[in-house]
């Protein structure tokens, strides 16, 4: 049997701002990647996001972005390698604080935003998030696209790399997601998504957006939750699993 876990990233509130629905998702995914202050979340936000995953039972993920919190994290800012080593280190030890005093611990860890994108194509700040991870704790699973720098980073480094896809974006034909700023990035059609989803996890492959088939590799479908209709794509997403007859489950390495 097929079986795939399903992820969402959350805990992006920030002080009186509000953003995504949180705790009606949680029902829907397998694991999270939780805000680490810097692009998105605060204090606050991640204590309380850490302790509604742990009542959900989904494995919980650093989610470490530039910082950016005006841009939300979405702007490519230039780092160095040794700036991006220092950044992710610092997020994962300042979530894997307040899972320690909820006696759990990290499940694993995804870039956010332009430093996912840039450490997809770029082996220098690929392999600076890899040697924070293995520094800080190589049981750590690594949420990575397929192919790309950072899973092959991960990969030689020895890490548990888990590769990922995306249910609503759409892929140019090199493998990488089409940028947001171009009108055709997003899958509107929820139906389309779903279409896109059996289609990565059942044949491990994409239609680009200029038509070209991908290889890709889907042991993770990312839900984006804050979208006006993510919750009825979550609910619709995991009907068509089930129908497919693929199981939804935390990614393990066994």
């Amino acid at each position: 049997m097929l079986t795939v876990d399903l992820n969402a990233d959350l805990g992006e509130s920030y002080g009186i701002y509000a953003l995504g629905a949180d705790e009606q998702l949680l029902p829907y995914v397998t694991s999270v990647n939780l805000a680490c202050g810097l692009h998105a979340g605060d204090p606050h936000v991640m204590w309380t996001s850490v302790n509604l995953a742990i009542d959900a039972g989904v494995a919980i993920g650093a989610h470490p972005g530039y910082p950016d919190l005006q841009g939300f994290g979405r702007r490519d800012m230039g780092l160095s390698a040794k700036e991006v080593y220092v950044y992710v280190l610092y997020q994962i030890g300042a979530l894997s604080g307040f899972l320690r005093s909820a006696g759990t611990t990290l499940h694993h860890l995804k870039p956010h935003g332009a430093l996912y994108n840039r450490a997809a194509v770029d082996p220098e700040i690929a392999h600076a998030i890899v040697q924070a991870v293995a520094d800080f704790d190589p049981a750590l699973a690594l949420y990575a696209p397929f192919a790309s720098c950072m899973a092959n980073a991960g990969g030689e480094s020895g890490l548990t790399v888990c590769h990922e896809v995306f249910a609503d974006r759409r892929y140019e034909a090199d493998g990488r997601l089409t940028p947001r700023r171009h009108p055709d990035a997003l899958i509107e059609d929820p139906e389309e998504a779903c279409e896109q989803v059996l289609t990565m996890i059942c044949d491990g492959k994409v239609r680009a957006r200029t038509g070209e088939w991908v290889e890709v590799r889907a042991d993770t479908v990312c839900l984006h939750g804050d979208g006006t209709g993510a919750l009825a794509f979550a609910k619709r997403i995991r009907d068509r699993l089930a129908a497919a007859g693929v199981r939804v489950a935390t990614y393990t390495n066994a």
